[in-house]
């Protein structure tokens, strides 16, 4: 669940993307999983799935690493874009199973939100992939 004001807009980076509406200073965590607001599915699960509900949880969800199943946040936190020089990295919070996001350095008000995918989708593991270098 996102912990910081945000607003989807369209992307630079990739159709569209999350952009903080005020300053998020260094440290600040932005999201932690909530499963209130963050459904978990098991790989089986979504591999029965009709094949439109399976693209949409790929493209939108991710596999975690440490859960090895796949997670979609019902918020915007599905729009946050993959950057190799991002400004947001994992942290893992005492008593947490799923690592959360903290701000890696001061965030402007209208600049996108972006993390590594390859830090915790398992899918995207690949550092080979070229879009995943950008």
């Amino acid at each position: 669940m996102l912990l910081v004001p945000t607003q989807v807009r369209p992307s630079s980076i990739q159709g569209l993307g999350l952009f903080s509406t005020a300053p998020i200073a260094k440290g600040t965590i932005t999201w932690t999983f909530n499963p209130h607001f963050d459904l978990v599915f098991t790989v089986a699960q979504v591999e029965a799935m009709p094949p439109i509900q399976k693209a949409l949880l790929r493209h939108h969800g991710y596999l975690s690493t440490a859960l090895g199943k796949f997670v979609f946040c019902v918020d915007d936190a599905r729009f946050w874009n993959h950057s190799s020089d991002c400004n947001n990295g994992e942290i893992l919070l005492p008593g947490e199973i799923e690592a959360s996001n903290v701000a890696l350095r001061d965030i402007a008000a209208g600049e996108e939100l972006t993390v590594d995918y390859r830090t915790f989708d398992g899918k995207d593991s690949d550092a080979g992939a070229s879009w995943l270098t950008r």
